[in-house]
Parts: C-alpha cells; structure tokens; sequence
C-alpha cells in the first residue's frame, strides 16, 4: 500500500507542489508549524532514516543539498532555518516514509518541543 507521499509524488493526491528532479520532491506542509514549513521527500520510498542503508548515502546528502538550495530560493539563508528529519514515534514520524522537513521565516526556540 503507497504511503500518502507515495500518492502525492504520483499526482494522486494534490499537493503545492515546489520542487521535484529525478531523486526528490518538496512541497509546502498542508500543516505548517512556521510561515515556511516545506517538506522534501525522496521518490524512493525509505521508511525512516534509521533504515536507510549505506546505498542510501547519495540520496540522504541530496536531500539535505536540496533544502538548502529551497531555503536559498525562498529567502530564508540570510536569517536561518531549520532542518529536521523525525525517526519513529517517539521522534515525531507520523508517514513511515522518510522526509526531511524545513523550516523558517520566524525565530526558531530550542528545545523544539
């Protein structure tokens, strides 16, 4: 069965969508948790982070690239943002595919909650 994301990168569900090449796809967060809350997903369906394996080593580094180039083309790179990847329940995961998310466009406190 596809995960909501599965369904979303195959135009199944609608999504604003943002950015998409061969590896990935970014598309803003129908719940955002900071004015820019965007959401980049690998096309390859990868559970979570802590069952990527080690052929996963591009892929993982191109999504982290990919962040910093949609944060570089929405404006956030002069103030900052955040980049966060959830793994399990405890971590906050709530689709068992990984993504990373990124946010910005406010001050961002710490612990994160």
């Amino acid at each position: 069965m596809k995960t909501i994301f599965e369904k979303i990168r195959d135009g199944e569900i609608p999504a604003d969508v943002i950015y998409r090449d061969e590896q990935c796809f970014a598309f803003r967060d129908i719940s955002p948790q900071a004015p820019v809350h965007i959401l980049i997903v690998p096309n390859k369906p990868i559970p979570r982070v802590g069952e990527a394996e080690p052929g996963d080593q591009a892929l993982l580094g191109h999504l982290l690239l990919t962040a910093a180039k949609i944060a570089s083309d929405l404006g956030l790179s002069e103030n900052g943002f955040r980049v966060v990847i959830n793994n399990g329940p405890h971590g906050g995961e709530t689709v068992p595919h990984l993504h990373v998310h990124l946010l910005g466009g406010r001050q961002l406190t710490w612990p994160p909650g």
